[in-house]
């Protein structure tokens, strides 16, 4: 099988890249992730706020788009967007697991009689607080407007990516996004109220 030069490989286009990925070129793989690593980690950033987990998600997520590669559709969106939605799916992943290991740590050593004061300030328990009623308010949400608010707010994905990734008009994304948002205010408001 014949090898394209590495130059003219950067000259090809993502989907091009794609399917000579898919033949396991694995040059091509290394211009994929040129182009769209620096992406990929700042998503991985913003979603787990630590660069040593931003940079497990996004080894993870390209090994797995390395092994996947027959899965990319260039009718469902752009590399980049698939790359970004693998991205995300692999920070959530890590968040939980984060949460899970913390909590049994925390439970198993104790930790919870130890935690310093400071932790404990008022200023602190009001973020909780109110984290916590965010959260609430988004769980309540129909699962179709619950998506798009995490893919636009914790995946940091724009309302044209949001509509590529789930292969809905954009007018409906904006749609859902809007109605969510206005029925977390509703929500957030009526807790501040009973409060």
């Amino acid at each position: 099988m014949g090898r394209t030069p590495p130059d003219a490989l950067r000259q090809l286009a993502d989907e091009d890249l794609m399917h000579l990925v898919r033949r396991g070129e694995a040059r091509a793989f290394e211009v994929i992730v040129e182009r769209h690593q620096s992406a990929a980690f700042g998503l991985a950033y913003r979603m787990s706020g630590t660069r040593a987990t931003a940079e497990d998600v996004v080894q993870e997520a390209l090994l797995s788009l390395w092994r996947s590669n027959t899965r990319y559709d260039r009718a469902r969106g752009s590399v980049r967007t698939w790359i970004l939605g693998i991205v995300h799916n692999r920070a959530i992943d890590a968040l939980r697991r984060g949460t899970v290991h913390d909590r049994r740590r925390a439970s198993d050593e104790g930790i919870e009689e130890r935690f310093e004061a400071a932790e404990r300030t008022e200023v602190e328990v009001a973020r909780r607080e109110e984290a916590g009623e965010v959260r609430s308010a988004l769980q309540s949400l129909p699962p179709d407007q619950l998506r798009v608010i995490e893919l636009a707010y914790f995946g940091g994905f724009t309302h044209i990516e949001i509509a590529d990734m789930l292969g809905a008009p954009l007018g409906t994304i904006k749609g859902r996004m809007r109605l969510g948002l206005a029925k977390m205010a509703d929500l957030l408001a009526q807790q501040g109220t009973a409060s």
